[in-house]
């Protein structure tokens, strides 16, 4: 017996999804029955299903979840960045470092209140708890809408889903108007959102002194000019060790800063392990996606990230992404010209923003970097 029989067997009558997401339908229809449910992961979570439907089966070489502790994340204090040329040169020291070896690190002391970020958390919580009836309507998979809520943003193209709803919004430099955000969350967002930008500015400088660059070099490229957000609402699964909550992925941005509850979950690829990243009070996990990888000619990398499912939950987490804008710019990125030179050429060709991403969509995030078909010796 399939699981979707087991599925229906034991589901609901009065579910719609029952009577959609039939055994014998190919995955096509079954990916189709369950988008027009617009009711998500949480959806069958509700209707008290106690079995993993199969198109969020994942082959099992993809699925060792369990993380490894012998490694450490890095922790990087900016308390003071701005103000002590002792602090600001060691926290440039250790963002350079972390950058280079992991592509991550945990940033404390930031300046964003401990009681936002609670805030933050909880007002997305109550979006994805609301009734089904009020967030429908947000639901949609038209890029070009200011809000939209869907689980799983390639849900026709990934191998497998995810086990996780999201609601996704530009906010940089074409914000929405207030009353077209989730009144659950609105006000807390687009506060957060303020600060997040103030934060990201002065990570990009950092970062840019740690490339051995001027600090304002990075804005001036343009990096800051797209920031959107994502909140992620991942509920508990019955069968953990089938799904993932996220697959193993690199962003496709320059810069992810990433507030995450209590829960844990995320694991980033490091020396050939899955490290556990646990959750820290009041930090905020900080990754370079593959564009920063790309125009600093491999001196940051962007690691291969992911979140494992979990019997308990929800787990909720909100993604802030610096890198798209809604209307694409025509601009070039390649690797940075002063970062460049005989011992160290080009490792990229250029591309825009556009491009790019529409490469990393259509990579259907299969486990391989977008990246890869960037680099010259590919391109000739």
């Amino acid at each position: 017996m399939t699981h979707y029989q087991q599925f229906c067997n034991n589901s609901d009558s009065r579910w719609p999804i029952q009577a959609l997401l039939q055994p014998e339908n190919d995955r096509e229809s079954q990916l189709m029955a369950f988008d027009d449910t617009k009711a998500g992961v949480k959806g069958l979570v509700d209707a008290g299903f106690t079995i993993v439907p199969d198109i969020f089966v994942r082959p099992p070489d993809r699925l060792e979840c369990a993380g490894e502790n012998q490694f450490e994340i890095p922790v990087i204090d900016l308390a003071g960045v701005g103000s002590d040329p002792i602090k600001h040169k060691e926290a440039v020291r250790r963002m350079g470092s972390a950058m280079e070896e992991w592509g991550f690190f945990r940033s404390v002391n930031h300046g964003i209140p401990a009681s936002l970020l609670e805030e933050v958390i909880d007002g997305s919580r109550r979006f994805f708890e609301e009734d089904h009836q009020v967030k429908k309507k947000y639901y949609s998979r038209d890029f070009s809408k200011s809000v939209i809520y869907n689980s799983n943003m390639g849900l026709y193209t990934s191998p497998a889903l995810d086990w996780r709803d999201s609601i996704f919004s530009f906010m940089a430099p074409d914000p929405p108007e207030p009353e077209e955000l989730p009144q659950a969350c609105r006000d807390v967002l687009l506060e957060y959102s303020k600060e997040v930008m103030k934060l990201g500015s002065c990570i990009f400088g950092l970062l840019s002194e740690a490339l051995g660059l001027p600090q304002d070099h990075l804005m001036k490229m343009g990096c800051m000019e797209g920031y959107s957000f994502m909140c992620h609402y991942y509920p508990a699964c019955p069968a953990p060790e089938l799904t993932l909550g996220a697959t193993r992925h690199c962003d496709n941005d320059f810069l992810t800063l990433l507030l995450q509850d209590q829960m844990g979950g995320l694991q980033v690829l490091h020396e050939d392990h899955w490290v556990d990243v646990p959750p820290l009070p009041g930090a905020l996990v900080v990754n370079i996606g593959d564009l920063l990888q790309l125009i600093s000619n491999d001196k940051f990398k962007s690691a291969e990230h992911r979140v494992i499912a979990n019997e308990t939950g929800p787990r909720v987490s909100v993604a802030c992404f610096f890198g798209h804008t809604r209307v694409p710019s025509q601009r070039l990125y390649g690797p940075i010209k002063e970062l460049l030179s005989e011992d160290n050429p080009p490792i990229y060709r250029e591309t825009t923003l556009r491009n790019y991403t529409a490469h990393y969509i259509k990579k259907c995030l299969d486990g391989t970097s977008a990246l890869l078909d960037f680099k010259l010796d590919q391109a000739q």
